[in-house]
């Protein structure tokens, strides 16, 4: 496991090529959730558009894949990463 701030974490996620991974974060009531998920899932669209943009939020629009809907991540809350062969470990500073 390799260890990596909040912001390294960020750029790997935003590099992604809509492959699928796994994060830990913390839900917003505190509890930890486990999420296999991934980017650019464009066939379960109802149409409209977000009302803001998500990243400026600090927030990642990904698909979860076990619950098959839309979900946001704070990037400000995520513990755990794996993706591309690799676990990553994500903390305040290096």
């Amino acid at each position: 496991m390799k260890l990596i701030t909040k912001n390294e974490a960020r750029t790997l996620l935003l590099n992604q090529d809509g492959s699928i991974f796994s994060i830990t974060f913390t839900k917003k009531d505190g509890s930890i959730r486990q999420m296999n998920c991934r980017f650019g899932v464009k066939k379960h669209l109802k149409g409209g558009e977000l009302a803001y943009d998500p990243l400026s939020k600090g927030l990642l629009p990904v698909y979860d894949l076990k619950n098959e809907g839309y979900r946001m991540i704070s990037l400000n809350t995520i513990i755990e990463l794996k993706l591309n062969g690799e676990s990553y470990i994500i903390t305040e500073t290096r």
